[in-house]
């Protein structure tokens, strides 16, 4: 077993620094669209909460649909299975903000990472809390042990400038009764969810409880052992958008990526990553994120397979 992951964390920024695809930034959101491709930052955080990292390990960055793990976890843990009759659980196939599936489909969303999938658990979350961005946000706080994450307000105000195909999805799915609080308050929450900022660290430690089988990290239980490997499962088959099997050929751990280029990783029972880098593939994966956990699973062996 190894002692400490830092050695490996070196020897893949050694590795990406000489990458030479690094994709663009997501510059359909203009508040994310002057990032530097170039930045790489890789954290691992073991059970019991030490962390390890290299580069921008400790810069915060915009997490974007990276939160959607969250929040289906604390949509989940209040309302249980019943979660699961308003979204699916089957990859799309489609891109991340198609409204292609819903018609046909009655207006339930394939899953709950897509962002009709997420807007649904979103107005889940805030039928059940009065507050999901808040509840997020506290969440977050206790988990990683920062205090001073924050929502950012130009990335939400620039989501909320270019939200017209989130409003659609969401008056859509309002259409067929999926969706319960009045569309702008959702889309308000979702936007500010979206825009919140923080570290591969903080998302490191914030995710250890789905390493943890559902127990937090002051040792309270989030969700049941069943609850944890479901969205473990999720993640694995829908985590990265379109691209989900290829992830899972080329890392093999249970991920969620975000389009401000971070991507969470889960070991179960081992320790949870996230890794940084803002340059984007065309379906919305960071570049060197991917290559940076094909690389760690391959050097330590540590997958769900």
């Amino acid at each position: 077993m190894l002692q400490s992951f830092q050695p490996v964390l070196e020897r893949i920024a050694e590795e990406m620094a000489g990458l030479a695809v690094r994709g663009r930034p997501a510059d359909y959101i203009p508040a994310l669209a002057s990032a530097d491709p170039r930045r790489f930052g890789m954290a691992v955080a073991e059970l019991d909460g030490t962390v390890y990292g290299v580069g921008d390990w400790q810069h915060p960055f915009s997490t974007q649909s990276v939160t959607k793990v969250f929040t289906l976890a604390l949509s989940l843990a209040r309302e249980g299975d019943a979660l699961w009759e308003h979204v699916g659980r089957e990859p799309s196939g489609n891109p991340f903000n198609s409204l292609v599936q819903l018609e046909y489909e009655n207006g339930i969303p394939r899953n709950p990472f897509i962002n009709a999938g997420a807007l649904v658990v979103t107005d889940r979350l805030h039928r059940l809390t009065g507050d999901a961005s808040g509840c997020l946000l506290d969440f977050l706080r206790a988990e990683s042990g920062n205090q001073d994450l924050g929502f950012d307000r130009d990335v939400a105000a620039s989501e909320t400038e270019r939200g017209d195909r989130n409003a659609a999805l969401g008056h859509f799915m309002a259409s067929y009764g999926n969706i319960v609080n009045p569309v702008p308050t959702l889309l308000r929450e979702y936007f500010r969810q979206c825009s919140i900022a923080a570290s591969c660290a903080d998302l490191a430690l914030a995710t250890g409880f789905l390493a943890r089988h559902g127990i937090r990290a002051d040792g309270s239980r989030l969700l049941t052992r069943s609850q944890a490997k479901q969205v473990n499962a999720v993640m694995l088959t829908c985590g990265t958008y379109d691209a989900a099997g290829d992830f899972a050929y080329r890392v093999g751990l249970p991920g969620k990526s975000g389009v401000g280029g971070g991507i969470i990783a889960v070991v179960p029972g081992r320790c949870t990553l996230c890794v940084w880098s803002p340059g984007l593939d065309e379906r919305g994966n960071s570049v060197a994120g991917v290559a940076a956990l094909d690389r760690f699973t391959t050097i330590t062996g540590l997958s769900v397979f």
